[in-house]
């Protein structure tokens, strides 16, 4: 996310209409060993423990967050610290309070920062805490490193391509495409609508060029194969040739990242854009159209070929427990935060973010959404964690990458040459 905006933006928006999309779907349930520390929510007399967020640094919400923390503390008769940095900062700032034993207890996670969080080996164990909980099995894998519980399911969502349907009918399309090539057409005829309209308003700017990474994993390339990163490969090279290609054409526009997107689509000027659903408030509430919240909808990546699985790049916020004073009662924390009911549908009325268990996702809150359902449905279910992901220095690679997709856009540099220099730059941060 960038800082022009950041998830205090998404927040925000969240915070004044629902914008988030139910995980459902069938992938593998939760199973697991501990992460470095012991197992159990633990059966002793409640303690005082810390909780870490970024949401607590939000002025969208840090009233309902703060909430839920006084009203688990009163329930246990507690008192819970609640240490928090900007959501730009806290990743830096936990890793090195965790590193250097400075914290224990509960607290907020990226579902991209996982693996790395799970790397310092001072998480608690989940897995019994889980247990028995409703938790969806894909949410529960979204808080899984390497078959081990190292978090709890808060809210998990997917990026995924969101649609104007006014704008998509006008061009006489009325169904989305599900191929690459029938989405080039369709592209094409929103671009014959004139006016200024940016077909497809595709992240071009170096801050936002990660999403490349979901259309070369469309192309075919895994991106990652054990030990090797396959970036470079042919099917990364025509991934990043048919983007050049859109660029060219113009039915994507320079300079776009996910701000500018969201702008563009709230004016009308774009027809599709990517985005987590829980984006969608923000949108509607800056747009001069005030019935587009009837005309957003969704629509799964376009494949390469018919009979292909859509790639769709995971997103959410899970809780994890960092081992040490207060983690037993931390764990029964994580545990009411993500799985009670009341809690959790509390929460998603007021913040838009989904709950992750069944019975939550069947309330007539959840279920009676259509833009959440549809979501889940046509994007979410096919959503998984990027392969980058697993390292700690992941960021640090889709830097590279960016940068490289860049140079390629803007004609300094071939996508055979950009794509094999990229692979060979972030296979010497795997190999560090």
């Amino acid at each position: 996310m960038t800082t022009e905006f950041s998830r205090r933006d998404m927040f925000r928006f969240a915070a004044v209409g629902l914008g988030g999309v139910a995980f459902a779907g069938a992938l593998a349930g939760c199973s697991g060993d501990g992460s470095g520390g012991s197992s159990g929510g633990g059966s002793g007399a409640p303690t005082n423990f810390s909780f870490a967020s970024w949401g607590m640094s939000e002025e969208a919400t840090k009233p309902t967050l703060g909430a839920a923390i006084d009203a688990f503390a009163k329930k246990k008769d507690v008192k819970i610290k609640t240490p928090s940095y900007d959501y730009n900062d806290y990743l830096n700032q936990m890793t090195l309070q965790v590193r250097g034993g400075q914290f224990a207890g509960a607290a907020q996670l990226d579902v991209a920062w996982a693996s790395g969080f799970a790397a310092l080996g001072k998480l608690k164990d989940l897995s019994s805490v889980a247990s028995g909980r409703g938790y969806t099995s894909a949410a529960l894998k979204a808080g899984q490193v390497d078959g081990k519980q190292i978090g709890l399911p808060w809210t998990i969502a997917a990026i995924g391509l969101i649609t104007n349907t006014e704008i998509l009918e006008k061009a006489k399309i009325s169904k989305p495409a599900t191929t690459i090539d029938e989405f080039e057409d369709q592209l094409r005829s929103l671009k014959g609508l004139g006016g200024g309209m940016i077909p497809y308003a595709a992240s071009t700017k170096a801050a936002q060029l990660k999403d490349i990474l979901v259309w070369m994993q469309t192309f075919g390339s895994p991106l990652i194969d054990g030990k090797k990163c396959t970036i470079g490969d042919d099917e990364s090279v025509k991934a990043v040739t048919w983007y050049k290609k859109l660029y060219d054409d113009g039915l994507i526009a320079p300079d776009v990242d996910r701000a500018a997107a969201r702008t563009l689509f709230a004016q009308g000027k774009t027809a599709i854009y990517d985005d987590a659903p829980v984006g969608k408030a923000g949108v509607v509430q800056s747009s001069p159209d005030k019935d587009l919240a009837s005309k957003m909808s969704s629509m799964a990546r376009p494949v390469l070929a018919d009979g292909d699985t859509p790639v769709e790049v995971l997103w959410g916020h899970l809780v994890t427990v960092v081992d040490g004073d207060g983690a037993d009662t931390a764990a029964q924390f994580a545990q009411w935060l993500t799985s009670d009911e009341k809690q959790t549908l509390s929460y998603f009325s007021k913040l838009g973010l989904p709950p992750t268990t069944k019975k939550a996702l069947a309330s007539s809150a959840v279920a009676d959404d259509t833009f959440v359902s549809d979501f889940t449905k046509r994007v979410t279910a096919n959503a998984s964690a990027e392969p980058l992901w697993k390292f700690p220095q992941y960021g640090q690679m889709e830097t590279e990458i960016a940068d490289q997709v860049q140079a390629v856009l803007i004609g300094k540099a071939s996508p055979k040459d950009a794509m094999k220099a990229a692979g060979e730059a972030v296979q010497k941060l795997m190999d560090a």
